[in-house]
């Protein structure tokens, strides 16, 4: 619990720090607090705040920087909030007038990071697994086999198996026959799960090809979609903060690859309502631990489908990012609700 004195200068350093990106001293408190208090007193202040943890002294400065505590409170409790123009709304609504839902969460993407210089990113909504109709296998050669693969929703799909053997016209037809007629209306999920328990069942000839399909049909279902767009990843290269410590901005950029663990935090923010911000290790991802992620959920027709976010550095303009962050998530669930007609 703070005193209302020292909140008032905690939220001066924290927007001072933000503004300049110097540690704060206690003669430019003084004068940015617009508190009538001598610097003694200001460092007396300082000194309780930076033993409760929130704030921190750089090694090299006298002055003092914000920890990841002291902006949790300043975006709590301290933080004012400011409404985006009309005209930025405008250009926000204008930029989401595509034709493509994929498109869509592309511009949503690049939007985010082009109006704060730091990355985007919008997790495309979650696609029904497909399930398959019918498959067919025709031979290209002695021992190269087409697989051709038929959604329940009329896609398309067709891979090239590479097999140790001959199969003949005959022995095609009959395991796709099986297949359809065991499987069919299965996704690859549950065709695995199912064709795991009866592969040793199978003939000896035909159980490679059975294994072959599953796994290409698999993979070409599976990845015809990315769990989410990122844009301006580069623009984290610019920022001092980051830039600095070659070795973490490389295991940022690997985060940015594996997708898994940043699909994990990004799943918590389609839960929660309205926006949510991780700042350093509340993200529980090393690699984010001198970031900050604002987040925020967006729906078609009323329901979350997805969620939009924004990722850099600590000392950045909370009250800049996050409306931003919460227009763009309101604007998308809008013009993807429009598309689809609800």
């Amino acid at each position: 619990m703070l005193d209302q004195r020292s909140r008032t200068l905690l939220k001066a350093l924290v927007e001072h720090y933000i503004a300049d990106g110097q540690p704060v001293g206690s003669r430019s408190l003084s004068r940015f607090s617009g508190l009538d208090l001598s610097p003694a007193t200001i460092r007396n202040v300082m000194a309780d705040l930076e033993e409760a943890g929130f704030v921190a002294s750089p090694h090299t400065s006298a002055g003092r920087i914000p920890t990841p505590r002291g902006y949790r409170l300043f975006v709590d409790s301290l933080l004012t909030v400011e409404p985006l123009d009309r005209a930025r709304v405008d250009e926000i609504e204008g930029a989401l007038q595509v034709a493509q839902p994929q498109q869509l969460i592309a511009s949503a993407s690049h939007l985010l990071s082009s109006l704060t210089h730091f990355a985007g990113i919008v997790v495309a909504p979650r696609r029904n697994a497909p399930r398959i109709r019918q498959m067919e296998f025709l031979a290209l050669s002695e021992k190269r086999i087409l697989l051709i693969l038929v959604t329940t929703d009329g896609d398309v799909q067709n891979r090239i198996l590479a097999s140790e053997k001959s199969y003949s016209s005959a022995e095609l037809v009959a395991a796709a026959n099986y297949l359809n007629q065991h499987f069919g209306g299965l996704d690859f999920e549950q065709i695995g799960q199912r064709l795991s328990a009866e592969i040793e069942q199978l003939r000896d000839d035909i159980r490679p090809l059975m294994t072959a399909a599953l796994t290409a049909g698999g993979d070409a279902l599976s990845g015809s979609a990315a769990p989410y767009v990122i844009s301006g990843e580069r623009n984290l290269l610019d920022v001092e903060e980051l830039s600095s410590n070659m070795k973490r901005l490389r295991e940022l950029f690997d985060l940015f690859e594996q997708r898994s663990s940043l699909m994990r935090l990004l799943d918590i923010s389609q839960r929660a309502e309205g926006v949510q911000i991780f700042i350093g290790g509340e993200s529980g991802i090393a690699p984010l631990d001198e970031c900050s992620v604002v987040t925020a959920p967006y729906e078609v027709g009323g329901q979350v489908v997805g969620s939009v976010g924004v990722i850099g550095p600590t000392r950045m303009a909370y009250e800049r990012v996050i409306p931003i962050v919460d227009i763009t998530a309101r604007l998308l669930s809008s013009a993807l609700t429009y598309q689809q007609g609800i």
